[in-house]
């Protein structure tokens, strides 16, 4: 995928995508977002029907949401912090672990203007893909742009890894 900026077009074609693969396994997807702020969960609720395959969505910006609603171990946020792999594997798998849904996907990134540091500078982003009965996996980005356009090739990125999620 390119890290060009998607277009709403071009993530309602993504979605559109996430929405067939779903409904023909029939498995029901959740979200658990934290710099996306439910932008994810947006884009697939915004196509009619979608309430026959998208489960849930979870917006979890801080340590005590991400520990309460999708059980992210507190020590893993003070050893690893919200931008982590480890944080992204527990978000998705807390996520499949809370509903009735088959597929997973859950982000976790900065974001900014600000936010950032030399270890985990703004556009860096975590995402984790995980399906029933199998096992949650996390890449690494590093997208380039203001607040928009991170957020942007984040939610493209992430219902891309959805679809393969779905298709593997």
């Amino acid at each position: 995928m390119s890290l060009s900026v998607p277009t709403d077009a071009e993530l309602k074609a993504l979605a559109e995508q996430v929405a067939e693969g779903a409904l023909q396994r029939r498995l029901m997807v959740v979200t658990a977002e934290s710099c996306t702020g439910g932008w994810i969960a947006k884009t697939l609720t915004d196509l009619p029907g979608s309430s026959a395959w998208f489960d849930a969505g979870v917006v979890t910006y801080s340590y005590g949401a991400k520990e309460a609603l999708l059980g992210v171990n507190p020590r893993t946020l003070e050893r690893t912090g919200a931008v982590s792999e480890e944080t992204a594997l527990e978000m998705v798998s807390g996520a499949l672990a809370r509903f009735g849904a088959g597929v997973a996907v859950a982000v976790t990134g900065i974001a900014g203007p600000s936010g950032g540091t030399v270890e985990k500078p703004v556009g860096t982003v975590w995402i984790s893909w995980k399906r029933r009965g199998g096992y949650a996996h996390a890449t690494l980005f590093h997208f380039g742009g203001d607040r928009e356009a991170v957020r942007r090739q984040t939610v493209a990125a992430a219902l891309s890894g959805v679809l393969r999620t779905l298709t593997d």
